[in-house]
Parts: structure tokens; sequence; C-alpha cells
């Protein structure tokens, strides 16, 4: 089987996801990965512990099937159809990156300096996967919402606090990356 290199144009991406976004308006469906964590909790007893989980199970039914798609699709475009993890980054990356402890910057997409299994398992490591995601979990519910809830369901919708949330999402990243990392690492 020969690999796909390359991704789909936005031209055959870009109306797929409109395609269903306009499915999910049209049922009373909102697209956004939070959706799918608060289904699973209550499908896993959640609803037992908070009334925030209690709600029908039958109704979200294609929340559950989205989040094994999604997990299962992540896998097959990974494992059948990237032919090299190897990025390219400017020379400048690399050396920043060189200067912040990384090795082999770009050689893959998950660097071993924080993905490896000996980082995850540290009690540095475990503090900040811990740490990130109460933040994440906090955020996303703060907010009203993940990432891909406002940025694809709320924007297209039109829908001020959405782009608010946007722009906080984006100033939160970057200064992550510029400011908070280098001091992490």
């Amino acid at each position: 089987m020969e690999l796909i290199s390359n991704p789909w144009p936005w031209y055959v991406a870009g109306p797929m996801i409109a395609f269903v976004m306009f499915a999910l308006l049209f049922f009373g469906g909102n697209f956004g990965m939070s959706n799918n964590l608060r289904t699973m909790c209550s499908a896993m007893g959640g609803h037992k512990v908070s009334d925030f989980f209690k709600i029908d199970l039958k109704n979200q039914t294609w929340n559950m099937v989205f989040v094994v798609g999604s997990i299962l699709g992540g896998f097959i475009a990974y494992r059948f159809f990237t032919p090299d993890t190897a990025i390219d980054l400017s020379q400048a990356t690399t050396d920043r990156l060189a200067k912040l402890g990384f090795e082999n910057a770009g050689a893959s997409y998950l660097p071993p300096e924080i993905f490896g299994m000996e980082n995850l398992t540290s009690p540095f490591g475990l503090a900040v996967l811990l740490i990130g995601g109460i933040l994440v979990g906090f955020g996303a519910r703060y907010a009203g919402g993940c990432t891909s809830g406002h940025a694809i369901s709320g924007l297209s919708n039109l829908q001020l606090p959405s782009l608010i949330a946007v722009i906080g999402f984006f100033i939160g990243g970057l200064s992550m990356v510029h400011f908070i990392l280098p001091l992490i690492f």
C-alpha cells in the first residue's frame, strides 16, 4: 500500500467540516471534545456523583462514536499514512530547541525529551501531566467548552463568547510556548 504523505487540500477538508457542522446544527448537536468527555464520565457513573453528568445517554450515543472514531482515525492516520515522522524545522528553531535541551529537534513529532516513557513516569512528568490536565479541564468547563467546540461550532454560529474564548486560547498558547515552557525546560 502506498502511503499518503500530503494532507488533504483545504477544498476537500473544509467542505467536509462544514457538512459535519451543518448536520450537527440541523440535528441539534454541539461539536466539541469536552461534550464527549462529559458523556464518557456520565457513562462511567459520573451521574451518581454530580448533577452535571446527569444526561440522557441514549441521545448522546453519537458522542461516544465520535470519540472512538477520533482515536481510531488518529491511529490509522499515524500508523498507515505517515511515511516519515521527521518534521522540517528552520535552523533558528532547531538552535533554540537545542538550547532548551532538545537533542534531536525535528526528528519526530513527539520529542522523547517530553514524551519518552521515562519522562511520563517520573514524578516531575506526572506532576506536569496532572497540573496540565486539571488546568485544561477547568479551563474547558469555565469557558463553556473546549478549543474545538468554540473554534469550530461557536465561531461558525457567530457567537461572541466563542470568539473571546478562541482569542484567549491563542494568547494562552503563545504565552505558554514563549514564556512558561522555557522555564520548565
